[in-house]
């Protein structure tokens, strides 16, 4: 094996997202470091300053969206910064939503505050009208997931964890090959 044969005079630097997937014997000759997500203030930091020095044109919710849909992660970050520049030119919220295929969190808002307000018809409505976007169900419960953690309409703490307990059995129920529209 290469690694083997030249790791005298040669190292290898490996970087994924899952180390799992990485077959052993590779693993076995690795020294595996884990990156804990970057705060939205460090990211912000960065993201300023690669605008700054490429010169690109932004929006303030720009920022918000690449910071939503990175999660934390810097190099899916800069890359949805540089798709959404090289694609639309202007680096706003909906041009990145756009570029990242992600349903937008407003609409899940919608969403989320139609079932708080008890209008599960409307709730129903607004769901429909992303799922025939196209988003699959895990899309949509993922950016779900992620917006009911940062509402502030939520009446108290025990609701909150109640929703996100429904929407992770969901998520379960899908990953396990369930997609029914239902």
């Amino acid at each position: 094996m290469i690694m083997t044969e030249y790791s005298n005079t040669t190292r290898f630097a490996l970087a994924c997202n899952d180390s799992s997937k990485l077959i052993e014997p590779i693993q076995s000759r690795c020294a595996i470091v884990r990156f804990t997500k970057l705060p939205d203030e460090e990211m912000l930091k960065r993201l300023k300053t690669v605008i700054e020095a490429e010169k690109m044109e932004f929006t303030p919710d720009g920022f918000e969206a690449i910071i939503f849909t990175a999660e934390g992660d810097m190099r899916y970050a800069l890359n949805n910064l540089q798709a959404t520049h090289a694609g639309f030119g202007i680096i706003n919220k909906d041009n990145v939503f756009k570029v990242c295929d992600q349903p937008h969190p407003e609409l899940m808002e919608n969403v989320i505050k139609k079932c708080l307000e008890t209008k599960f018809q409307q709730a129903c409505d607004e769901i429909d009208i992303v799922f025939n976007e196209g988003y699959n169900i895990v899309d949509l419960i993922n950016t779900l997931t992620r917006v009911m953690q940062n509402m502030d309409q939520f009446r108290s703490e025990e609701l909150r964890l109640n929703y996100l307990k429904e929407a992770s059995i969901i998520k379960m129920r899908t990953l396990e090959g369930n997609n029914s529209h239902l």
